[in-house]
């Protein structure tokens, strides 16, 4: 892996610097976000992430602007010197019940429900319920350094989650589309039908 050059270091540091206004950074200040709220089948998951004062590592950055290789070894960095990681997930049954926003808060609430936060930064999302105060800021995991951290441990995770399904349901290609509606995807469904992972609530014009 190359390393990182002044721009990636300047960028890391911006992100730090934006949570360094807050209380308890490096402390007790968390970052939470989630991945998984378009595919048309597997889990919601989420990530919340307690990141310590240093090192800043240098390619903490929105997850999907990081390559799947730079994703593993960042994530792996992280989860050596972070405070607390907590992963939640809700799977499509919930996410067919309650909807997928809901699905997502609750998946918010799994996560962040051991977390010794006293304030909580989450990507877009608010009003969660939790037992410390959030604050919701929009294209977070591109502002802040601990939502950033967050959207990689949480997109790593649901990643490996997926190649696992791949393995028990090798039709529907989850190890490319990793359940997104793909044209590969969807056509699969079409031919072999929905599998117990698939959420019925969004691929109802694709099934009879």
């Amino acid at each position: 892996m190359r390393k990182p050059d002044a721009a990636r270091l300047a960028r890391a540091e911006a992100l730090a610097a934006h949570d360094r206004r807050f209380p308890g950074f490096g402390v007790s200040l968390a970052g939470m976000d989630e991945v998984g709220r378009g595919p048309l089948l597997g889990p919601v998951v989420t990530a919340c992430v307690i990141m310590p004062p240093g090192p800043i590592l240098p390619f903490v950055d929105d997850s999907k602007k990081l390559s799947e290789a730079r994703r593993e070894e960042v994530c792996a960095q992280i989860r050596e010197i972070a405070l607390f990681v907590g992963i939640g997930e809700a799977g499509a049954a919930e996410i067919d019940r309650v909807n997928i926003l809901e699905a997502t808060r609750l998946a918010m609430r799994r996560a962040a429900q051991d977390a010794p936060a006293t304030l909580c930064l989450v990507d877009a999302l608010d009003n969660l319920g939790l037992p410390f105060p959030t604050k919701g800021l929009i294209h977070g995991d591109a502002l802040s350094y601990s939502i950033a951290a967050a959207s990689i441990v949480a997109k790593v995770t649901r990643d490996r989650m997926m190649l696992m399904l791949a393995e028990t349901y090798p039709e529907y290609g989850l190890s490319r589309n990793k359940g997104y509606g793909t044209a590969e995807h969807i056509q699969a469904i079409r031919r072999y039908g929905a599998c117990p992972e698939h959420r019925r609530s969004f691929i109802g014009k694709w099934i009879a």
